[in-house]
């Protein structure tokens, strides 16, 4: 294909290489002129592994060449591949200067060519950067079908960039609606399986891992900082955290939903933070667990309260499924705040038997809801029969028992990702999605 590719920076100088070695013809666009003569000798303008002789090798054979000038790129090419940086501000905030300019740039000229075109944007940007672009600057040329946006974030690493274009850990396509592309040769250039979102979507994920890979640096360091404060070689311990992949290094946890807790996590990390403080072990990252872990607690009980309904059904109260533990259960602290408030509450848990509770468990909820007898029921029907507002914790009830007493009117709140409660009667909401 006719690739152009508007910024030679370095997710820009990567790209034109690995798509050059594919075969595509590349034209880069650059507003410095440095780069767009070290493109057109076949020298990289950054250092990276075996970029000088892919770009070398392609400039050889015909299939490089760079241009200050849009409408000459634009022109020769049938896609175009946004990498022009987003810096930061001094306030923190992303600057989109030069994406707004380039956008703008590509719009003009096609609005005067008429051609087709196919506009992937790849630099990174915050969720709703790509449809306000798309707004601003390209809504006619979309609603006429002339133009196709897409957005794909890059996952390169520096050192590696080469190798990761070449076998990519992740691929994603933004969509204007998160439905898969209808023709996706320009898309299927970058390689990979993608998964398929919409717009705001893909930018998100590129965000997720980035915080995620600072989260990971951070966490690591920390422990390690702990464990030396302890004697201990915290480069070990991490060693062997990450032996765990069915637990530690795994999609597990890695769900949004209900809030941490139980008898283990809460009492753990207020016991480490402790030592660590102590000790006098800075650890801001690991000491804002909690407050984050009641952060997403008070958006529970806000998204449970803002609702009209006054008689609310919780369907889970222990801390997680196929359990009777109710230390530390968020949905505890959900129905006591609820009842604080004055709302009706009903309680349906077919794993929690209350003659059965033993000594801490026991005696937590006698001390936080001694009155809980009344408030369970023996069925789910006899729950919801009542309730205005849902909040499924757990999948507590088969879904065809569920469709058949919920009822329009009602709204379940899904706490636990149960996105098939979509289908029923009852109006829907999730907590994260």
């Amino acid at each position: 294909m006719n690739v152009s590719i508007f910024g030679l920076g370095y997710v820009g100088a990567v790209t034109a290489a690995c798509l050059a070695e594919g075969g595509h013809r590349l034209v880069g666009v650059d507003v410095q002129r440095d780069k767009v003569d070290s493109f057109n000798a076949g020298r990289s303008p950054i250092v990276e592994p075996e970029l000088d002789q892919l770009l070398s090798a392609a400039r050889e054979q015909g299939r490089l060449s760079a241009t200050t000038d849009v409408e000459e790129a634009l022109g020769e090419t049938e896609v175009s591949l946004v990498c022009v940086g987003t810096p930061s501000l001094t306030s923190g905030r992303l600057n989109l200067d030069f994406v707004r300019k380039v956008t703008a740039q590509i719009a003009e000229v096609l609005r005067r060519s008429g051609a087709r075109h196919t506009l992937i944007f790849r630099s990174t940007m915050l969720p709703g950067s790509t449809r306000a672009l798309v707004e601003e600057f390209l809504s006619d040329l979309l609603a006429a079908g002339q133009v196709r946006a897409y957005y794909c974030p890059e996952f390169l690493r520096e050192g590696t960039a080469v190798a990761d274009f070449r076998a990519p850990s992740l691929a994603v396509i933004g969509t204007i609606d998160g439905e898969a592309p209808a023709t996706s040769e320009s898309v299927e250039l970058l390689g990979g399986e993608p998964e398929v979102l919409n717009w705001e979507g893909a930018e998100m994920i590129k965000y997720a891992c980035n915080y995620f890979h600072a989260l990971k640096v951070g966490f690591a360091n920390e422990i390690g900082r702990m464990a030396k404060s302890a004697g201990v070689d915290g480069a070990r311990v991490m060693e062997v955290v990450c032996a765990d992949t069915r637990l530690n290094i795994s999609p597990y946890y890695m769900r949004p939903g209900n809030p941490f807790g139980g008898s283990c996590l809460p009492k753990d990390v207020s016991a480490l933070t402790s030592l660590a403080r102590m000790e006098g072990v800075s650890m801001p990252l690991l000491e804002s667990t909690l407050d984050s872990n009641q952060a997403h607690l008070d958006l529970l009980i806000k998204t449970v309260t803002r609702q009209s309904g006054r008689r609310v059904a919780i369907l889970g109260l222990a801390f997680k499924s196929d359990t009777d533990d109710l230390r530390g259960s968020p949905m505890v602290a959900v129905a006591e705040t609820l009842l604080g408030r004055g709302y009706t509450l009903t309680i349906y848990d077919p794993q929690l038997n209350l003659s059965r509770l033993i000594g801490a468990n026991e005696i937590e909820i006698q001390r936080r809801m001694p009155h809980l007898a009344a408030l369970l029921r023996p069925t789910v029907e006899a729950a919801v029969r009542e309730a205005e507002v849902v909040v499924a914790a757990q999948r507590c009830a088969p879904l065809e028992v569920l469709a058949g007493v919920l009822r329009a009117g009602q709204h379940v709140i899904d706490v636990n990702g149960w996105r098939e409660l979509k289908s029923l009667p009852s109006s829907y909401e999730g907590l994260c999605w």
